[in-house]
């Protein structure tokens, strides 16, 4: 890829998005945003942004003129309780900004497309058990992936191959394993497990309660965002077309994650469990073999190492507000 190409980011006012906006244009490379809002956090870097609604074709149109490579982030989605109870809307509206972005890409001549899939795509009968067996990319098959959410990914991961296969159109596809770390939404119900956590903890002061939703075993990996959005380029510009994991495989419970905050916040909470609440499957972990041989190389950084400045700049945010109470840790 020329050093001055231009690039489109989807989402770029998304957590994801907006972190590698930031990581490209440090590369030299010109970025065009695109989203259906502002970055929340910290203004955009990105030499142009533009407010837009992808579920509409007209406007995917517009916004791949004159574009190298697309990075498609852009997705309705949030944490469990947000994709377990809006089945419909995720469905319908991801289905719409995927297909329309990749048929706007093709037919305005851009030469690389990236769709950002997710570990959401794997069969619920392979994440029965906390101490799960790392998920390979071939495992997706025979499918059951999560209602909505899980199965829209699914879908368009097929829709990249297809546009590849009948039209040589090149598409790449990285299937995330959760994300987290500083700038990304850490309260309004959308949030996921790091940030929530990391927002009750810093609410809460010694001897508090936690509340955690299930019963605290279930078992996930988390990926710094610096590994994220490096993984994410390197995958655009590897030869290899099929999907690609991109995680860890520090494989951590619920209260074992609470644990590593509580460690970072300096505090001792009790917990209590609320086995009503969602809580996703009960355990899902990485298996990084394919994405070490195709990159020769993974995500590096710890879990420890990458929660304690996603920590402390939620702590920032929230410390004009500190409060006691009883909080809530979702999955």
């Amino acid at each position: 890829m020329p050093t001055k190409a231009t690039i489109l980011v989807t989402g770029a006012g998304g957590f994801i998005g907006h972190h590698l906006v930031k990581y490209l244009a440090k590369r030299g490379c010109i970025v065009r945003g695109v989203d259906i809002k502002a970055p929340e956090y910290e203004p955009t870097p990105a030499a142009e942004f533009l407010i837009s609604d992808l579920r509409n074709q007209a406007e995917c149109s517009d916004v791949t003129q004159d574009i190298d490579e697309v990075y498609h982030l852009a997705a309705d989605m949030g944490g469990i309780g947000y994709i377990t109870s809006s089945h419909a809307a995720i469905a319908i509206y991801n289905t719409l900004i995927n297909a329309h972005m990749l048929h706007a890409a093709r037919e305005n001549g851009v030469r690389r497309f990236l769709f950002s899939s997710s570990a959401c795509i794997y069969p619920q009968h392979l994440q029965v058990k906390p101490d799960v067996a790392p998920l390979r990319e071939e495992d997706a098959f025979p499918a059951d992936p999560e209602e909505g959410y899980g199965l829209e990914k699914l879908y368009m991961e097929k829709l990249c191959q297809y546009f590849t296969e009948d039209w040589g159109f090149q598409t790449r596809v990285v299937r995330f394993h959760n994300v987290y770390g500083p700038l990304g939404t850490y309260d309004g119900g959308r949030e996921k497990a790091p940030a929530a956590i990391c927002r009750k903890v810093a609410m809460l002061v010694d001897n508090d309660e936690i509340e955690i939703w299930g019963d605290g075993k279930q078992t996930r990996s988390f990926m710094y965002i610096d590994d994220c959005v490096e993984g994410i380029y390197r995958i655009m510009h590897s030869d290899y077309r099929g999907p690609l994991n991109l995680g860890t495989d520090e494989l951590v419970s619920i209260d074992g994650l609470v644990d590593i905050i509580c460690t970072i916040a300096s505090k001792s909470l009790m917990k209590r469990y609320d086995t009503s609440r969602p809580q996703g499957v009960r355990g899902r972990n990485s298996d990084n073999s394919r994405l070490r041989a195709v990159l020769g190389w993974e995500p590096k950084i710890s879990l420890q190492e990458g929660l304690a400045p996603t920590y402390r700049w939620i702590e920032e945010c929230l410390s004009s507000q500190l409060r006691p109470g009883v909080q809530t840790a979702a999955e």
